[in-house]
């Protein structure tokens, strides 16, 4: 029988505490990826509730560690500016999302609810780089090679030397691109992939956390341009620790009703481009096909003027967007008249009615207010205040604005109608697509602004703008 002496069994235990891992547990919130050692209900770097989960973590104990030497540091006199390389993606609506196209090392993450068509804007991008003659690969952690490819046949995307990846484990798929190092991957998608150096779950903050990390640290060593596809939770936003759009370079959301043809495509985030530029797409039975007018989507196709519709000239990026505004004002017969917005903000329109009673005499405490942004594009800007209250003040007094009236202008608490950025190319816009009037705020008004076909009217309160209407 074999013994083992105390002074060995003293060495072994050393031995483990000093060089074998220790496991922990540890709950990670889903929202934000704080790291908490209890379980609670709350997360305290987040206050989002419930959303902290159980994941095993594994910590190296080794106490004896060789010195590390210096990074490389530079000046940035020394460093040499080049102009960044852009690779076009083939479709023109895509490459205006992405400031120019796609950049060598850059990584770019795609969200948006399912069906909206993140995978079919990749498959078709892929399989025309392809065609072109650029080494491209596709990877797909949800489905089969079989199926990718039965979907590109469909869609009229198919490229016979399009590389398909059906792979989920990151180390395989790591080894697959350093071996092949295409110009451009897609990750089809983040939650589906996992490293065997974690033993949560796929899908898991710490998977998502760790897999996205050394796919853009590879992508940064290599050149590689990386494509992720993201899901998202039921408040729209991407799943996973918020980390994960600090990571990556641009970041991109797909917007737009499964039930209608129209898919908008907005840059959250872009360190290459510009933020919030849009790209406008159709489905179609021959995959997404971009749209090159978008306004005309916006805009109503009834051939007769009606109350409660204004046109506005917003701005998405560098883009200049005519969208129509549709407001239904009834009386309401509850206590609590209802205030809807879809398109716009509800608690700037609750704002805007104060402001309409206030400074014009209009009230609308006893009616029931509902707002709609044609299209189902969604505004944020404060330049659309004017025409959300002249369509408001159109369909309470049941009188039509003209049908070539465009109008933009920001209202302030005090009644002021503020200027807006970008006026002169605004009314370029509207002046292309045949509008013959113009409400516009008093300082972005020039006697040097002509512009042909076009009669220009400066206002500088609301009341004014509404006396205006009311003799067209």
């Amino acid at each position: 029988m074999l013994t083992v002496g105390p002074k060995k069994i003293k060495i072994v235990l050393l031995f483990k505490r000093l060089f074998v891992a220790k496991i922990k547990i540890q709950y990670v919130c889903n929202s934000c990826g704080g790291i908490f050692p209890k379980w609670q209900g709350q997360c305290q770097a987040c206050n989002a509730w419930n959303t902290l989960e159980e994941s095993l973590e594994t910590q190296s104990q080794h106490r004896f560690q060789g010195i590390t030497k210096p990074a490389l540091q530079q000046k940035l006199s020394e460093i040499a500016i080049e102009d960044i390389e852009r690779i076009s993606s083939t479709i023109p609506e895509f490459d205006r999302v992405l400031g120019g196209g796609f950049v060598d090392a850059g990584v770019v993450l795609i969200g948006g609810d399912p069906g909206i068509g993140k995978s079919t804007l990749l498959l078709q991008t892929l399989a025309n780089l392809s065609l072109s003659g650029l080494s491209v690969i596709y990877v797909s952690g949800e489905e089969s090679a079989a199926q990718i490819a039965s979907r590109a046949q469909r869609i009229g995307s198919y490229a016979p030397d399009l590389s398909i990846l059906p792979e989920i484990q990151l180390e395989k798929i790591l080894n697959t691109l350093e071996n092949v190092r295409p110009k451009i991957a897609v990750i089809d998608s983040i939650q589906t992939l996992y490293s065997d150096s974690l033993s949560s779950a796929p899908g898991s903050v710490a998977q998502v956390r760790e897999c996205a990390s050394q796919l853009t640290r590879f992508a940064k060593s290599s050149g590689v341009c990386l494509i992720l596809v993201g899901h998202v939770t039921k408040d729209g936003s991407i799943a996973g620790p918020r980390v994960l759009e600090h990571i990556v370079d641009t970041v991109l959301y797909f917007e737009g009703d499964t039930h209608s043809s129209f898919r908008l495509v907005r840059a959250i985030k872009n360190r290459f481009g510009a933020v919030n530029e849009l790209g406008v797409f159709a489905m179609t039975e021959t995959g997404l096909k971009g749209v090159s007018n978008p306004s005309a989507l916006f805009l109503s196709q009834s051939t007769e003027i009606v109350p409660g519709a204004c046109v506005l000239v917003t701005q998405e990026g560098s883009r200049n967007i005519l969208v129509e505004i549709q407001a239904l004002v009834d009386t309401s017969h509850i206590p609590n008249p209802r205030r809807l917005a879809v398109g716009l903000e509800q608690n700037r329109l609750a704002m805007l009615l104060a402001v309409l009673h206030r400074h014009a005499g209009i009230a609308c405490f006893d009616q029931d207010v509902f707002l709609n942004a044609v299209g189902g594009v969604k505004i944020s800007e404060p330049a659309a205040d004017l025409a959300v209250l002249m369509a408001i003040q159109s369909s309470l007094k049941n009188y039509a604005l003209p049908k070539d009236l465009v109008v933009f202008g920001e209202i302030g608490l005090a009644g002021e109608i503020r200027a807006c950025p970008r006026g002169q190319e605004r009314l370029k816009e509207a002046a292309k697509l045949g509008f013959k009037k113009a409400i516009i705020p008093k300082a972005n008004f020039s006697k040097s602004i002509k512009i042909e076909g076009l009669e220009i009217f400066p206002v500088d309160r609301i009341e004014h703008a509404i006396n205006l209407v009311r003799n067209f």
